[in-house]
C-alpha cells in the first residue's frame, strides 16, 4: 500500500513539474508567439490560462505555485510587468486560487466558484490598480485589455475548468 501511495505522489510531482516547466515556457515565449501571430496573445490572459490549466491538471499546492512565480518569472526574464504590477498580478492570481478553493467547498458545481472567483480576483486587481494609479504609483490606463474581451475569456476558462473536471468526476475539487 505505501509503495502504491508513494508511486501516486511520484506521479503527481513529475506531472506538477512538467506542468510548470511547460507554463514558465510558455510565458516566456508569449512576445515571439504574438509576434509571429501578429496578435497580442496578452489579450487571452496566457498567465490566468496557465493557472486554469494547473488547478485542473495538477495539484492545490502547484496551483498556488505557478499563480505566484508567473509574474515573478515573468519579471525576471523580460523586465514586464514592473515590479508592482508584478506583485499585484500575484496577489490577484493567488486570489483567484484561494477563492476558487473556498467557493468549491460551498458550490459542488465548479462553473460557479471559478467564475465567481476570477471576477471577484479581477475587482480586486481593479480596485488596487485603480489606487494605484490614483497615488501615481503606476502611470497606465486603468483597463488595457476591453472588457467584452475578459468577458469571453472568464467564460472559456470557466467553462474549461466545469468540463475538465466533471470529465475527471470530481465533485469537490481537492486535485
Amino acid at each position: 500500500m505505501k509503495n502504491i501511495i508513494a508511486l501516486t505522489t511520484a506521479k503527481t510531482n513529475i506531472r506538477s513539474i512538467i506542468f510548470d516547466f511547460l507554463a514558465l515556457t510558455f510565458i516566456y515565449l508569449v512576445p515571439t508567439f504574438s509576434h509571429l501571430l501578429s496578435f497580442p496573445l496578452y489579450l487571452i490572459e496566457p498567465m490566468r490560462l496557465m493557472l486554469i490549466i494547473a488547478l485542473v491538471h495538477t495539484t492545490k499546492r502547484n496551483a498556488y505555485l505557478i499563480a505566484f512565480s508567473l509574474p515573478l518569472f515573468s519579471f525576471l526574464i523580460s523586465g514586464h510587468p514592473m515590479v508592482l504590477k508584478t506583485a499585484l498580478i500575484s496577489l490577484e492570481l493567488l486570489l483567484n486560487v484561494w477563492l476558487f478553493f473556498k467557493f468549491s467547498a460551498i458550490i459542488k458545481n465548479k462553473f460557479a466558484p471559478i467564475l465567481i472567483s476570477i471576477v471577484l480576483s479581477k475587482i480586486f486587481y481593479y480596485a488596487v490598480k485603480f489606487a494605484f494609479i490614483s497615488f501615481a504609483l503606476l502611470s497606465t490606463n486603468l483597463v488595457s485589455t476591453p472588457i467584452y474581451i475578459q468577458l469571453i475569456t472568464t467564460i472559456a476558462f470557466s467553462s474549461y475548468l466545469f468540463l475538465m473536471l466533471r470529465k475527471k468526476g470530481v465533485g469537490n475539487s481537492e486535485n
